[in-house]
């Protein structure tokens, strides 16, 4: 290696353009075969590591996020959810809500596929440059609990409201009990107007009075969630159980078998 090549591949890295410097020798060779000017080939380097960097951003924001699964609108049945809206989930995909600080709730039964959109539109929210976490609500609150207890609790609602977007799944399954329901207030508060929240729940927001164990606190909560808010209902049943019941092991209850011999 001439002297001159070690000093350029040690400026490449100084200007942190190691995606070019890793790639150098087969750069520019590929330059060569297409013949490009100095033009063309200086916008063709610039191309690839503009690229690079794209993708280790996008792949650090994911891992950052900590979603539990890869989902993808694409990979959504919206035939099995009538009730569902297709255009509706695509105008949330551009973020313009997270853009804005504003929210978006999930509601409806288990199964019906909320988890999947909320982790499909925090990917497409990572891809346009937006921090974003991902938390299941009893792992939030638990960790809030605990760093009450340790004398860390602001330190704790930093980490979690720092990100653009915050996406907690699963509110409501179990209730809360009140001192940790005051918690999730604090945690709204501090959100409020200055970045956005995702959250599913199987619960109605005209039940979470009995979630929080307080319908006065409760309406504090709703009232700055849905002061700037988008609600998807989704009325459907659960994709697990449509399954099992094409396989035969699960019929609803009052259905008989009518293949089944009469006694």
């Amino acid at each position: 290696m001439s002297i001159k090549h070690q000093r350029l591949l040690e400026m490449l890295t100084r200007l942190k353009l190691t995606a070019v410097r890793d790639r150098l020798d087969s750069l520019i060779d590929e330059g060569a075969t297409k013949e490009m000017t100095l033009r063309e080939f200086l916008y063709f380097l610039c191309e690839q590591e503009t690229a690079a960097k794209e993708e280790r951003r996008i792949s650090m924001g994911l891992k950052i996020a900590k979603f539990p699964l890869a989902r993808s609108l694409e990979g959504f049945d919206f035939g099995a959810q009538p009730s569902l809206d297709p255009q509706r989930i695509r105008e949330l995909s551009v973020c313009r809500f997270v853009a804005n600080g504003e929210n978006v709730l999930f509601l409806g039964p288990p199964g019906v596929g909320k988890t999947h959109l909320v982790i499909a539109l925090g990917r497409e929210a990572v891809h346009q440059g937006y921090s974003t976490l991902f938390v299941q609500a009893a792992h939030l609150l638990a960790s809030l609990k605990q760093a009450q207890e340790e004398g860390r609790l602001e330190e704790r609602l930093r980490h979690f409201t720092k990100p653009k977007l915050l996406i907690i799944d699963e509110l409501g399954y179990l209730p809360f009990e009140r001192e940790v329901s005051h918690l999730f207030f604090q945690l709204v508060a501090k959100r409020y107007e200055r970045g956005s929240m995702m959250i599913t729940s199987n619960r109605a927001v005209s039940e979470w009075g009995d979630v929080f164990g307080d319908p006065v606190l409760a309406t504090a909560i709703l009232d700055r969630l849905l002061h700037h808010s988008h609600i998807v209902t989704i009325r459907g049943e659960s994709y697990r159980l449509k399954e099992k019941r094409r396989s035969g092991l699960f019929q609803p209850r009052g259905e008989t078998d009518v293949s089944a011999p009469s006694h």
